[in-house]
């Protein structure tokens, strides 16, 4: 397919690094004295950083972009050097793709790139306190917990959130938690105005949630759902939306990018009304 991806001229970067904290999705990082991109996997291609670069080093470009492929991001990265493998690692394990992080460590040992055992270690099993906008897919984290007698008046619900972020403009279409996976693309309201909104439509699925009135730039909504849809190959998408008619974009956009990605994938509407009530729900 062929997407928008930010491309840093190095002769014009002078490290400033003020572009760095501009990137929403933390794909940016100051290596060796310049701005670089660490992986195209988490570059939305929405520009955020380039109105921050002083020096106009930083443009969109458009290019045929292939399914992620680690083991090719790895050919970009080895030549760059030590640190910015390492950096590569660090994002991998900081956004929890852990299937692309054991790609990358055997790419090293197949190519019998040396590397500090202690770093890989840490790469492969290291802990980390993220910022908000980290991806983070909660199946593969272990979750422990302790038996607690309390009132069945007072028991909580547990969620049933996959992963984190969940807002589109931060999500990554081809993280791994989006791969051949049941999605579910729901209003922002919804949630709040259902009671068991995670027993009765986020169970099993990965999310996503947006707002077609208030939310700027949804063509890129639109760009997003298309990759889903044809390269992370999702199952189904089920579109929670509220009864108010500002929401029904929400479902257009779905439907629009089930046609940009020529795959006909099931779609399910489903309409909450202000009261937390299902009114409809049907397969488009």
């Amino acid at each position: 397919m062929k997407r928008k991806i930010i491309q840093i001229d190095e002769e014009k970067c002078n490290g400033c690094g003020i572009c760095i904290p501009n990137c929403h999705e933390g794909a940016m990082q100051l290596i060796d004295g310049k701005a670089r991109l660490i992986s195209d996997l988490f570059c939305d291609g929405l520009g955020a950083c380039i109105g921050h670069c002083p020096e106009e080093a930083i443009t969109i470009i458009e290019r045929e972009a292939e399914p992620y492929d680690e083991r090719k991001v790895m050919e970009i990265m080895v030549p760059k050097g030590t640190n910015t493998i390492l950096a590569h690692l660090d994002h991998l394990r900081d956004h929890n793709e852990t299937e692309f992080l054991q790609q990358a460590i055997d790419y090293l040992k197949e190519n019998n790139i040396k590397m500090n055992p202690e770093k890989t270690e840490h790469h492969s099993h290291g802990e980390c306190g993220c910022p908000g906008s980290i991806a983070r897919d909660f199946r593969a984290e272990e979750i422990k917990q302790e038996a607690i007698a309390v009132p069945l008046a007072a028991a909580v619900a547990a969620s049933e959130l996959r992963q984190w972020p969940v807002q589109l403009h931060l999500l990554n279409p081809l993280a791994s938690y989006f791969i051949n996976a049941d999605v579910l693309l729901a209003a922002d309201c919804a949630a709040f105005a259902m009671g068991n909104f995670h027993s009765r439509f986020l169970k099993g699925k990965s999310l996503a949630i947006a707002c077609p009135k208030l939310d700027s730039n949804k063509e890129s909504y639109i760009q997003k759902l298309t990759s889903m849809i044809s390269d992370t190959k999702i199952n189904s998408l089920t579109v929670v939306i509220m009864e108010v008619p500002c929401c029904g974009g929400l479902l257009h956009m779905a439907q629009t990018a089930r046609s940009n990605a020529g795959r006909n994938i099931p779609i399910k509407q489903a309409i909450v009304s202000i009261q937390g009530e299902v009114l409809e729900e049907e397969w488009t």
